[in-house]
């Protein structure tokens, strides 16, 4: 079975336009996303495979490292228990 990242219910991407950073709202918890670990979780909405956010991502930012980045991040995120 292909996993397509989504995030909890429990959790919730907001962007602080005080600070200018995107933040994830959970219980009794505020996490502060740094670099494009903003966008990269806007992609997670369950109807994407992580091949396809790395793809999507990969044409947007030509060059950058997303196909060894992207995996890691979204796999230590669903390690913390924020991504289903």
């Amino acid at each position: 079975m292909t996993w397509r990242p989504v995030l909890r219910r429990s959790v919730v991407l907001r962007h602080d336009r005080v600070r200018g950073t995107d933040l994830l709202l959970l219980p009794e918890r505020v996490v502060v996303l740094h670099g494009s670990a903003g966008r990269v979780l806007g992609l997670c909405d369950g109807s994407r495979a992580v091949d396809d956010i790395v793809a999507e991502l990969g044409a947007r930012y030509p060059g950058a490292p997303v196909a060894g980045e992207v995996p890691e991040f979204l796999a230590a995120l669903r390690k913390e228990g924020w991504l289903w």
